[in-house]
């Protein structure tokens, strides 16, 4: 064979091998060579890789030229059986090369069945390397170009050593192996190197897809995070709204609760109106049947229902989901006519439907938790007025025979202790507001108890000014009288305290008769309340404490956080 008819053939393959390329890179623009980005070690990935590669290495031979009347064919079969084998391991490389194999055995020609061998051949040699570089770490090397290529350029030389060994008659096997030796070895190395690049690229293409995703979904979520929790209402729709128009690029974005849109953004604002009932059936659909819409306009019709001139050519809706799975509403993209709705933005939708599901979710349990502490505190305060109150008229009833003046300084400490509990507001108070509460309180009950019961305060100046949740003293010390010193023979004696320990403050209430019941719910109804209270609202290391030391002394101690309390 001369070397005219050598290049000759070597252009025409490598001409060939561009085609095949050419179709490998088309596929790669596809969801159908995502497996293909990643060393296949699932089964389910496995199989699409022999189904693949399979097809590449049918492909190759078909795609071949044939030599000398058709006995041989130069061709790139070696492409898939090696990359089968290297990409998929040991069972998918046989399983290509034998696909291979016997597709071009049926071809016939005296290099038919050592072609066959030769196609098996390479896809066990690239399985062997797959699973040698697996068990020690080096996945990365697989897809390496320079491997893939170098890779093949052997199998090929081998290929060539089989095709002499078992092809007769012998000069004639020669010949053709001078013939097609180059050809083969530029274009199976060059098309093996370039396969793998094209899948590198595909593969950084999807990264760089999904970092470019997480960093939009992160971005949204932190501009986002507790604005829904403070209500599913317009005004925070409207900023929710706002919010995800900004980040995403889309053409608009609504938000619509079951009957009504609550906020619109972008194009179409001027007739999409907050506050209007939903009139589009798309979004009616979603809503009754809990199901995500996405009318692209193409395969799925989209029409404004409000404008026949609106520039909205696409809708994604998507559902907001509450308590069992109800639909409480939806949020919306757009797109207008001139722009394709983009995957990244359909799937970042439906991100952003669940988060906002959540805060939803969150900030209904929240205010009801907050309604049933509300209900508890006026629980409280009902039942300690008419019980304190009894006593109290019975005590200045009492008085009013022997001390007119101290009878009158009663029902002052009696009205002051109505009106702040009254006006008592139910989030937080400065400790010097709820000092004075209880002031007012035990100014009563120490005339109660004349010589048994007295009362010591000891708060620092500093933290008069911090804030305390209201109605916080007031239950423990009423629970360290009633359940402690009204119970002793000896006079009783009541400590109230306040320090800072680190970034923590402590309030506690001591009496000296260690009379404290640890069973469940002894600490009574305003002790545990209190505790309820601090811990839904600051965490479970923080709330009421009791210590008890039996007939000695009982401590209640308050813990709430330093910039809680600030």
């Amino acid at each position: 064979m001369d070397l005219h008819s050598i290049a000759t053939l070597t252009v025409l393959l490598l001409q060939q091998m561009c085609v095949y390329l050419v179709v490998a890179y088309a596929l790669s623009r596809t969801r159908l060579f995502i497996p293909l980005t990643r060393a296949s070690i699932r089964w389910p990935h496995r199989i699409a890789c022999y189904v693949i590669f399979s097809a590449f290495c049918i492909m190759g031979t078909m795609l071949g030229l044939p030599v000398v009347s058709g006995n041989a064919i130069a061709n790139t079969p070696a492409i898939g059986a090696v990359l089968g084998g290297l990409l998929g391991g040991p069972v998918v490389g046989v399983a290509v090369g034998i696909t291979g194999g016997i597709h071009r055995y049926s071809l016939g020609g005296s290099f038919g069945l050592a072609a066959a061998i030769d196609i098996v051949m390479q896809g066990l040699i690239g399985g062997l390397v797959h699973r040698y570089l697996i068990r020690r770490g080096k996945t990365r090397l697989l897809f390496s170009p320079l491997l893939a290529g170098g890779l093949t350029f052997l199998t090929i030389l081998i290929e060539l050593g089989i095709d002499l060994a078992l092809s007769r008659p012998f000069d004639e096997a020669l010949g053709i192996v001078k013939l097609i030796a180059l050809p083969e070895l530029l274009a199976n190395t060059a098309g093996a190197a370039v396969f793998v690049k094209i899948l590198l690229d595909r593969r950084d293409s999807i990264e760089q897809q999904s970092r470019a995703f997480s960093a939009k979904a992160l971005d949204i979520a932190a501009h986002v995070d507790g604005v829904l929790r403070e209500g599913f209402d317009q005004e925070n729709s409207t900023r929710v709204a706002r919010i995800i128009y900004e980040q995403t690029g889309v053409g608009a974005v609504a938000i619509t609760d079951r009957e009504k849109i609550l906020a619109f953004i972008g194009m179409g604002a001027d007739h999409h109106l907050p506050g209007t009932p939903i009139t589009s059936p798309q979004t009616l659909h979603a809503i009754n049947c809990n199901e995500v819409i996405f009318a692209d306009g193409n395969e799925v019709p989209y029409q404004c229902s409000i404008s026949p001139h609106c520039k909205l050519g696409s809708s994604l809706v998507i559902p907001l989901v509450g308590e069992g799975k109800q639909v409480i509403g939806t949020i919306k993209l757009y797109e207008p006519k001139t722009r394709i709705f983009s995957t990244i933005n359909r799937t970042l939708g439906e991100g952003i439907a669940k988060l906002l599901s959540s805060q939803i979710l969150d900030g209904r349990y929240e205010r009801q938790k907050n309604l049933l502490i509300q209900s508890e505190l006026k629980l409280l305060h009902a039942q300690v007025n008419p019980h304190f109150l009894f006593n109290t008229l019975n005590t200045i009833i009492a008085v009013t025979h022997d001390d007119v003046g101290k009878a009158r300084e009663l029902l002052t400490d009696l009205a002051v202790f109505l009106r702040k509990n009254l006006k008592r507001p139910t989030e937080d108070v400065m400790l010097s507001e709820e000092i004075e509460h209880i002031t007012a309180y035990l100014g009563i009950q120490l005339v109660r108890f004349a010589d048994r019961l007295s009362v010591e305060i000891d708060i620092p100046e500093p933290l008069l000014s911090v804030r305390v949740p209201a109605f916080t003293l007031q239950p423990l010390i009423e629970n360290a009288i009633k359940h402690g010193t009204s119970q002793i023979i000896s006079p009783g004696h009541i400590r109230i305290s306040a320090r800072q320990e680190g970034s923590v403050i402590l309030l506690e209430v001591e009496d000296n008769a260690g009379r404290y019941d640890p069973k469940p719910g002894g600490g009574g109804l305003g002790m545990n309340i209190v505790d309820r209270r601090i811990k839904n609202r600051h965490g479970e290391s923080f709330g009421v404490t009791m210590t008890c030391e039996a007939n000695v002394s009982t401590r209640a101690t308050v813990r709430i956080p330093l910039e809680a309390a600030s």
